[in-house]
């Protein structure tokens, strides 16, 4: 069992971050208009939140949770604009919707047809047409916008 020292003790992953991120003083950037200048209270407030709103328990009320919820809302728009996350490759997508509701190729033909057209789609031999597309968004719930992408080749 761990100790409890370990578990509370957040210094190593606020130290990391701060490594990290001085750098580039991004975080900085974002952060400033709520923290100012003072990179001590972020970490603090960081560290807070980390061990599972005790900052807010411990009589900091309304206006830190406000305070955290603009600084996630920063941060998330920082990262969206910075490193966005590119869409599945739309074979990748059904063969994790495949596996995740444990079909086999058999259970796909009434999406995209016979069995040689299941293989040959997964196989990236055959794209998808905008039927299948319908069919796989529907019945399996895969986003429509991740099935019209360009499959690459494996």
């Amino acid at each position: 069992m761990p100790n409890a020292r370990n578990l509370t003790d957040l210094s190593f992953v606020t130290d990391s971050v701060h490594d990290s991120i001085r750098p580039k003083n991004h975080l900085a950037n974002i952060v400033s208009p709520i923290f100012g200048n003072d990179a001590t209270q972020l970490w603090k407030f960081l560290e807070a939140v980390c061990l599972g709103n005790q900052f807010v328990s411990e009589g900091h009320g309304a206006a830190e949770g406000d305070r955290l919820d603009v600084l996630v809302t920063l941060v998330a728009s920082w990262e969206e604009k910075h490193w966005p996350i590119d869409l599945p490759d739309p074979v990748e997508a059904i063969l994790f919707a495949m596996e995740q509701r444990g079909l086999s190729r058999k259970e796909l033909e009434p999406f995209i047809g016979s069995r040689a057209r299941v293989a040959e789609v997964l196989n990236h031999k055959r794209p998808l047409t905008l039927p299948m597309i319908r069919r796989l968004h529907q019945g399996l719930g895969i986003p429509a916008e991740v099935l019209i992408g360009e499959s690459v080749a494996a």
